[in-house]
């Protein structure tokens, strides 16, 4: 069971969580981040370090999010490994906004 980021990291996209990762499997794109499924060991190290919980184990999604557990398995494929913590300085603008999917950027 892989972990999964969710709509919250929309636009914040604070790096907290790459940090902590022992296997390097956050990929970084636009304005988001998105786990590989296939190179996540299932640590739970990084959920905790999220400000603005947007980490969920694949079972644990909200039903009104499980449209990210397909789209954190075919981002990853595109978007490049990111290794090293960076926050776009208006995260904290776009922490507390809802309905953020449409604003995803691919």
């Amino acid at each position: 069971m892989a972990y999964v980021v969710t709509e919250n990291c929309i636009k914040c996209k604070y790096t907290d969580c790459v940090d902590v990762c022992p296997v390097d499997c956050f990929r970084e794109g636009p304005n988001c981040l998105v786990i590989d499924p296939d190179e996540c060991i299932d640590c739970t190290l990084c959920v905790a370090e999220c400000p603005v919980e947007a980490i969920y184990a694949e079972d644990d999604v909200p039903d009104n999010q499980l449209n990210f557990i397909k789209l954190n398995a075919e981002l990853s494929k595109e978007w490049r490994p990111i290794i090293e913590k960076k926050v776009p300085p208006d995260a904290d603008d776009w922490a507390s906004v809802a309905d953020k999917l449409k604003y995803l950027e691919r």
